[in-house]
């Protein structure tokens, strides 16, 4: 069995077609700050969140890469972080963000769509 205190933190892979668009992307809409970049990798933070973003070729089948991704990053106050990155979610073209909302299994949530479609969820305990 492992040591649980050994675990630090989830930072998931997610793809990109276009590193520097999703790069953009994530510092200006969604306020992380790059702390690495080399070829077709970058690793981002905002807070204690953690994003490894991977550049790699197109789904043959033309379905966007991040079709089938999405992670959960939990915050202590959702409706300050949506005020916050409200003026630059505001950019989006229509369909890509959802206001925050409370969930049935007792969750405060905002969604955001990234430029591969991955779902972004920010979220905290009701």
């Amino acid at each position: 069995m492992t040591d649980k205190s050994l675990v630090q933190a989830v930072t998931p892979f997610v793809l990109c077609s276009d590193l520097n668009a999703q790069v953009a992307f994530y510092q200006r809409c969604l306020g992380f700050e790059m702390t690495f970049q080399a070829d077709n990798y970058a690793f981002l933070r905002h807070g204690g969140a953690g994003l490894r973003l991977l550049e790699c070729p197109e789904n043959e089948d033309g379905t966007p890469l991040g079709h089938n991704q999405s992670f959960y990053i939990d915050v202590t106050d959702v409706d300050g972080l949506y005020a916050q990155l409200k003026p630059a979610l505001d950019g989006l073209p229509e369909g890509r963000v959802r206001a925050p909302f409370d969930q049935d299994y007792g969750q405060r949530e905002f969604h955001v769509l990234d430029e591969d479609g991955a779902l972004v969820f920010f979220g905290m305990a009701l």
